[in-house]
């Protein structure tokens, strides 16, 4: 069975990436659009609707389980019951939310939390018309899984790319024509709307004998008991999104919940990148669970908790060791000032939950979401009590120790239950194989560029340098420490082949005559090497996958 994981998970990470650069560059222009009172607000708005989602019963990992081991058996039919089932569960999830946001509006905004009177009206109207974005954002959610359960990233990221740029500029045309907060909110809900059309029109020729068919009792029954536990990971998700800013914005108001907001948001965009990396592996666990290839499996799976921890390494030290520099020259002083703190230890938190990112998937694609779901639970209570005692004490900078605190402690339980049971690795053979040799390479580096910052004169152009150069060492401490060995084999032989096919195509140093035309007789000439076909320098299958 060939899962194309490198080719699923890059398509994956690049439906993440280049949205995440628009919404990250787009920033600025909205904060300074709405003010930083308003972007509270908007931040306000954004939150409450997400934590609505808690309604979700997570019917989507379910359903992505199920697709992924019916496809692997060939049961067509079921395929059709099982997207039958987990569209009318969220067509039902989102219009229970929907009423609940609209006709709860104005209790949000006059009773629970610190909205100033003179944004009243207009938070109470931005609500009502988010009540409507909830209802299609739930299948907008439950629609963009179908094709990743068929292997199929590359769809839903082209979907993502498509609208995570439109959406952020479609947000900065609203406030530069002068309009407000309840335009910016049509807008979303709109190319939410479009977005959920587009994607039924792809699952259609996925599955070209989708049908509606009611799902069997068993089928119902699988389905709802995997989701059951599977719904504490998405409660837990929730909280830690949400949670932390619903109450910092009921504790110290409007203006620093924009500040946490921003460096959260930037660290939870930047380290959550890889995440997309490790989600192609929910469907291929389950795939391979259902054909029995567990060693198959536990290689795969050493090889990329390698590769990913040192990328979410090498991230934590380019946002950590930079964030007042970052957020002075992306948003302002009183940003970089308020927030450098917040964004160094959220990026820690964000780091040390990466660690789970991989285990929980396997987890669960393996058929034991009950762990994940007692885990995920645990974080929800203790995340929250955490925060909450961290605002009321030291303020946003409570918050994000609060987080990291959460972090560390369920992180490390969650890494020596599953490992040996659940997961079919040794938490020994991951430490030796992947923590060691990524983290060995990367805090060598840590440690110098905290040494070097200091010594770099004030100015953007300093900083860059010492970023550049950063970056060199990570990636020089990646090759040296992390690649594997046949890894390197691979590249190796690939650089080799394509500075010998430039130097084929170019043996005086400039461009050659044989692909274009004799500069005598002006006549075309064949380059001889466009009669060979382009199968890769290589007739063996290197890597995992």
């Amino acid at each position: 069975m060939k899962l194309d994981l490198a080719k699923n998970a890059l398509s994956n990470l690049a439906g993440a990436v280049v949205p995440a650069a628009v919404a990250l560059l787009t920033v600025p222009l909205v904060v300074k659009g709405l003010g930083d009172a308003g972007y509270g607000l908007y931040s306000l708005v954004t939150a409450i609707v997400g934590y609505f989602a808690v309604l979700d019963i997570n019917v989507t990992a379910g359903s992505v389980k199920y697709i992924a081991q019916y496809n692997a058996s060939a049961e067509r039919e079921r395929i059709s019951e099982t997207i039958t089932f987990g569209v009318l569960v969220y067509a039902a999830l989102g219009l229970a939310g929907a009423l609940a946001l609209y006709f709860g509006a104005e209790a949000f905004v006059t009773r629970l939390y610190a909205v100033p009177p003179a944004l009243h009206e207009e938070a109470v109207t931005t609500l009502k018309v988010a009540a409507l974005g909830f209802f299609i954002t739930q299948l907008d959610n439950y629609l963009s899984s179908v094709p990743q359960a068929l292997m199929r990233f590359d769809i839903s990221s082209r979907f993502e790319v498509l609208f995570g740029i439109l959406v952020p500029l479609s947000t900065v045309l609203v406030l530069m024509f002068g309009y407000g907060l309840v335009e910016v909110i049509l807008v979303r809900v709109a190319a939410s709307a479009l977005n959920c059309l587009m994607l039924w029109q792809a699952i259609g020729n996925l599955v070209p004998d989708l049908a509606w068919r009611m799902p069997t009792a068993r089928l119902k029954r699988e389905l709802l008991g995997f989701s059951a536990y599977s719904f504490f990971s998405r409660f837990a998700t929730l909280t830690y999104a949400h949670a932390d800013k619903l109450i910092v914005g009921a504790l110290a108001g409007v203006a620093p919940l924009a500040w946490y907001t921003v460096a959260a948001t930037l660290a939870n965009r930047i380290l959550s990148l890889t995440y997309r990396l490790a989600g192609v592996f929910f469907p291929a666990a389950s795939s391979l669970a259902a054909r029995g290839e567990h060693e198959r499996l536990n290689r795969i799976y050493l090889k990329a908790n390698r590769y990913i921890v040192f990328i979410n390494a090498s991230v934590l030290v380019l946002v950590a060791v930079f964030a007042q520099p970052i957020l002075l020259y992306w948003m302002n002083a009183d940003f970089a000032r308020n927030g450098a703190l917040v964004l160094q230890l959220i990026a820690l938190s964000q780091f040390i939950d990466s660690l789970t990112n991989l285990p929980t998937l396997v987890n669960d694609g393996m058929g034991h979401p009950r762990i994940s779901g007692m885990f995920a639970l645990a974080r929800a209570v203790l995340g929250t009590l955490l925060v909450w005692l961290g605002v009321t004490r030291f303020g946003i900078d409570g918050a994000a120790w609060g987080h990291l605190a959460t972090s560390t402690v369920l992180s490390a339980g969650l890494l020596v239950v599953v490992h040996g049971r659940t997961v079919p690795s040794r938490l020994s053979d991951l430490l030796k194989q992947a923590y060691l040799p990524s983290l060995f390479g990367v805090g060598l580096v840590a440690l110098a560029a905290m040494l070097l910052r200091p010594l770099a004169r004030p100015g953007v152009l300093d900083l860059v340098l010492l970023v550049l150069l950063t970056g060199v060492l990570l990636a020089a401490g990646g090759a040296l420490f992390v690649l594997d060995r046949n890894d390197k084999a691979l590249a190796l032989s690939k650089l080799r082949s394509l500075l010998s096919r430039g130097q084929r195509e170019h043996p005086d140093g400039q461009r050659g005559l044989a692909g274009g035309a004799d500069r005598r007789t002006g006549t075309a000439r064949r380059d001889p090497g466009q009669c060979t076909a382009r199968t890769g320098t290589h007739g063996g299958h290197h890597g995992p996958e």
